[in-house]
């Protein structure tokens, strides 16, 4: 078995994860590696997913994936295309899909590696029995945070040892994954 860590990329949603967002805070505790977008300001699907898609592929060993809001709805969609490349995912907060008239475009099944969607009760951006109902269909374990907002830096996020532990509770309980990816 090979001592080879599976990398970590952190996938932003709407805006990007600003200096003081508890994104940036878990990419350079990790070194995780962040999944960049040409416009954070035009949440485009196709083009989003595409880019998550391309940071995935472009790696030897399965990923995981710590993704926010538009970034989470991004990496479903992505994962349809390369569910085989994806060691697991953590979705915080998922954006509603409905806001940008998408929900068509995203993946109603269960996703084929360990997910956890940690969502609050009180986000602007997806109602919790919204959260619930994705969980269910991705077939991802649900982490009810409380009122948390939309845990972001503007919810008091920044630095969020919790989230992180959610991550290596995740990443604990997932199969092992050995060698690498044939192209």
């Amino acid at each position: 078995m090979s001592g080879m860590v599976s990398p970590v990329l952190v996938v932003p949603g709407l805006n990007g994860s600003g200096p003081s967002h508890w994104q940036t805070w878990v990419e350079a505790l990790i070194g995780a590696q962040r999944v960049e977008q040409d416009d954070w300001t035009q949440p485009d699907i196709d083009v989003w997913s595409g880019r998550v898609e391309h940071a995935i592929v472009s790696q030897a060993r399965p990923v995981w994936l710590v993704a926010h809001s538009f970034g989470c709805l991004a990496s479903v969609v992505a994962a349809r295309r390369v569910a085989d490349r994806i060691a697991g995912a953590l979705l915080v907060a998922p954006a509603s899909p409905d806001r940008f008239g998408i929900t068509a475009r995203i993946p109603d099944t269960p996703l084929p590696f360990p997910t956890v969607l940690a969502a609050s009760r009180n986000d602007p951006w997806m109602k919790f029995l919204s959260a619930a109902h994705w969980a269910d269909r991705w077939g991802a374990r649900l982490v009810d945070l409380g009122e948390a907002g939309h845990v972001n830096t503007e919810s008091g996020h920044g630095a969020w040892p919790e989230g992180l532990e959610l991550f290596r509770q995740l990443q604990a309980s997932a199969p092992v994954m050995t060698g690498s990816l044939q192209d």
